[in-house]
């Protein structure tokens, strides 16, 4: 090879490399993201980084690309601000969107969660343009809204965990051939209504809890079904 072609294989080679450098350099400078510019950054591209949106908050998630590139277990949330599924856990179609219309207080705080985890892990990467971001980059109604719901979710967390910590649950395990057991060291086992569960997710659960003897004729108390009324240990299904 003549040493003018020599020359000009270094420069081109050269160039190449400081149009990579440029590249990385922009994104690891925070930047305002339209949705079409994010969505290139899926991980199809191996010379691109990959980049995900979580509330509207952009992160470069490069560093995990065996999870979130091509055939990684999050690769649906590449290129793209998929807030929802971190909860709902439906990874298709119109599960991947970044509205949480009709989630609990409990989901939205799980998601906020799931953001601050972005912030310890990755790099921030700006944010993306749209439900959470306005044009000059300013947080829109939307988010504001979601944050407030989240503190309250939050909240409520706190105060569930308060309460149920004033009546020991119960003890338990599982096992295929044997079925399920619930017991108490002290008191007996009773199905309770988990109070702020309402608020939290819209929905009423129950727990096991063990109450002392003079307590089981309080309102709401249920009893295992062929479980004797002061046994200690109770099969379940």
């Amino acid at each position: 090879m003549a040493r003018g072609a020599r020359l000009l294989l270094v420069i081109a080679l050269l160039a190449a490399l400081l149009a990579v450098a440029l590249q990385l350099y922009r994104l690891r400078k925070p930047r305002l993201w339209t949705v079409e510019e994010l969505s290139v950054y899926n991980g199809t591209d191996e010379e691109l980084p990959i980049l995900l949106g979580i509330l509207g908050s952009v992160f470069d998630v490069t560093k995990g690309r065996s999870h979130y590139g091509p055939g990684g277990g999050y690769h649906h949330f590449a290129g793209r601000d998929a807030s929802r599924a971190f909860v709902s856990g439906n990874f298709t179609g119109d599960g991947l969107t970044d509205s949480l219309q009709g989630l609990s207080s409990s989901e939205i705080n799980s998601i906020v969660d799931w953001r601050k985890f972005y912030f310890e892990r990755y790099i921030f990467a700006g944010k993306l343009i749209g439900r959470y971001y306005d044009s000059q980059g300013n947080p829109t109604k939307y988010l504001k809204g979601v944050e407030v719901k989240a503190k309250r979710g939050a909240q409520l967390l706190e105060k569930q965990k308060s309460e149920e910590a004033k009546i020991p649950s119960c003890n338990s395990k599982w096992s295929q051939q044997e079925g399920g057991e619930v017991w108490c060291d002290t008191g007996y086992p009773r199905l309770v209504r988990r109070p702020g569960d309402i608020a939290l997710t819209g929905q009423v659960s129950q727990r096991c809890a063990c109450f002392q003897e003079d307590e089981l004729n309080k309102p709401g108390l249920v009893a295992y079904e062929g479980c004797d009324h002061l046994s200690k240990s109770c099969k379940v299904n």
